[in-house]
């Protein structure tokens, strides 16, 4: 799911699309074309206002600052108009008003606005070390101005503390500003990243979730398949042999291959989703312990020599353990199927709650290969050996003496 867009996304300003520490957005949003037009009509405004106080004789910026050399004022007007239409183009060339400003405070009375607005800028849109720096040239360029154009009714140091309370202010604000964004931004990648992460997550459980699928599918069909082809090859090899044994043959073949598709409809029912609430659920209890002797009498049905020892210990064995452990003593029968055929299989479950479950499955070595070899993915132990491991336990084979040995131990808490 998404991180929704907001409501009034044309309230926010550009630089929310970025890094705010970092190059500003090219094009603006609605709201900075409304802000960036009252900058400029604040800043215009306030400097054809002042500039009509200074030329008019009877107002009262001129009893305040004395007369004034109509050049200076002229000067001062268009030197200040500049500024104001630079507002327009703030954010883009930053560096060159704000340089260009420091320089007009100095002697510029229009532009005292002009120049508010900018370090409110600076403090929006650069680190706090820039914005220390320019306020301290302000101040500086403050106290210059506060000695060549004295205002009458106050001492150098009151205005030249006015002019520097409202640099601070106007800095103080832009850092609010900026720090307000910093947080919107910060929270903003939190949020993407939270998502990408829960992206990540439901990605790696569907990974996990078919590759046990693809697990249960193998050991399943796995040991259906080698009986089908087992009872195959004798009705092949024996075209003569009598109808009764040729009848209950094919009648084991059609019977394993029904339990085939049925145990096929088990493990694709957890790939179905969104089935009705009415529809039963196809999935059936995953075997435990307690089909081993069913899955013997499967095995000698197909003509295999089973002989299974359970011990009567582990009859309260967990469900959990069992399933692994029934897993792997079927995936031992179908080994033995496929590469020793008609030899004598043991196999022997033991063990007690808090010592562990242990399973062994042993047969003879084949002294020949197959005639007609079942065919597999040489997969099998590889999935054993991990299932035996993700159930907190180890799986060990090979050759003992003159047979195959397939061991392993699986928890049992006491």
């Amino acid at each position: 799911m998404g991180v929704s867009s907001p409501e009034y996304r044309w309230l926010w300003p550009s630089a929310l699309a970025a890094d705010p520490a970092g190059p500003l957005a090219a094009r603006r949003s609605t709201r900075d074309w409304a802000v960036d037009s009252l900058c400029f009509l604040i800043g215009l405004g306030c400097t054809v206002w002042i500039t009509a106080e200074m030329l008019d004789p009877g107002s009262a910026t001129i009893n305040d600052w004395g007369a004034t050399p109509t050049w200076l004022t002229v000067t001062d007007a268009v030197a200040s108009t500049i500024a104001a239409v630079g507002l327009w183009w703030r954010r883009r060339y930053l560096t060159v008003l704000a340089v260009y400003l420091l320089l007009l405070t100095t002697f510029s009375i229009a532009s005292g606005f002009t120049l508010l607005i900018v370090v409110f800028t600076v403090g929006v849109h650069r680190r706090f070390a820039v914005l220390a720096g320019y306020v301290g040239l302000v101040v500086a360029a403050n106290a210059v101005f506060a000695a060549a154009r004295p205002e009458g009714g106050f001492g150098y140091w009151e205005a030249f503390g006015w002019g520097v309370a409202s640099t601070v202010f106007a800095a103080l604000w832009g850092m609010l500003v900026r720090g307000r964004r910093q947080l919107i931004v910060t929270w903003r990648d939190r949020a993407e990243r939270a998502e990408s992460e829960q992206r990540l997550r439901v990605a790696q459980a569907r990974v996990l979730e078919r590759t046990r699928i693809a697990r249960e599918m193998h050991d399943v069909l796995a040991h259906r398949i080698s009986l089908l082809s087992l009872h195959a090859g004798a009705l092949e090899f024996r075209p003569g042999a009598p109808p009764e044994e040729i009848a209950g043959a094919a009648a084991v073949v059609r019977s394993s291959a029904h339990q085939a598709l049925q145990d096929l409809r088990v493990v694709i029912g957890v790939l179905r989703t969104g089935q009705p609430e009415d529809e039963p659920n196809p999935e059936r209890p995953q075997p435990t312990l307690s089909a081993l002797p069913a899955l013997a009498d499967e095995s000698r049905a197909a003509g295999s020599r089973v002989r299974l020892e359970i011990a009567p210990t582990t009859e309260s064995v967990p469900a959990a353990t069992g399933r692994a452990a029934y897993r792997i003593v079927q995936e031992g029968l179908t080994n033995a199927r496929k590469h020793a055929p008609g030899a004598a299989v043991r196999v022997a479950v033991g063990g007690a709650a808090g010592d562990g479950l242990t399973i062994e499955v042993r047969n003879p070595m084949p002294i020949t290969v197959p005639a007609q070899p079942i065919p597999g993915t040489g997969m099998g132990l590889i999935g054993l050996a991990e299932r035996a491991l993700l159930a907190g336990g180890h799986l060990d084979h090979g050759r003992v003496d003159d047979d195959f040995v397939l061991t392993a131990w699986l928890p049992w808490p006491a």
